[in-house]
């Protein structure tokens, strides 16, 4: 069975329509990756925008010697995620959902996201699920992937509101 994970970032005096409108900007994805480079390998491997919705693929590399040393044991080599992100067209309310592919993995890793106003602003909730096909070290393993995820999550959402204050300050 899977385990689920739900996170929450908050965009005070945002508008849903200047968060869905930085992720169709170049600059905003080039931002939050660079500030992923300080921790290890990422690129921006795609970026489409247009009427129909916004796609995004990114590649993310976690040296082994970085893992912890439970995932250690069932990675042996760099790992390489392939994380794609696609949001449907801009609205009142956007929903969207991500795939997270780990290639030689004995799991998935994705879920669905969501962007609606709120009365201070508006929210991006990700609701995240986990599945490793692991025996003894399977709900582990799920629990250490989503955690891990809520503090990206978090660092991506941290540079997201600077870009935006960078572009027009809140308020």
């Amino acid at each position: 069975m899977a385990r689920r994970l739900d996170y929450s970032a908050r965009y005070p005096l945002r508008t849903t329509h200047e968060v869905y409108a930085a992720m169709t900007n170049r600059e905003h994805w080039d931002a939050r990756i660079e500030e992923l480079r300080k921790h290890s390998p990422n690129d921006i491997v795609n970026l489409a925008s247009g009427d129909d919705g916004i796609t995004v693929e990114l590649r993310h590399v976690l040296p082994r010697d970085t893992l912890p040393e439970m995932a250690q044991m069932v990675v042996h080599k760099d790992m390489v995620i392939t994380r794609r992100e696609t949001y449907g067209p801009y609205g009142p309310e956007v929903t969207g959902e991500y795939t997270a592919e780990i290639p030689g993995s004995p799991g998935t890793l994705g879920g669905s996201m969501r962007l609606f106003p709120t009365e201070t602003g508006c929210t991006l909730r990700t609701s995240s699920r986990a599945q490793v096909n692991v025996p003894f070290f399977g709900r582990r393993l799920e629990q250490l992937m989503l955690v891990n995820l809520v503090d990206l999550f978090r660092a991506e959402a941290e540079v997201t509101k600077v870009w935006l204050d960078q572009q027009r300050p809140a308020g």
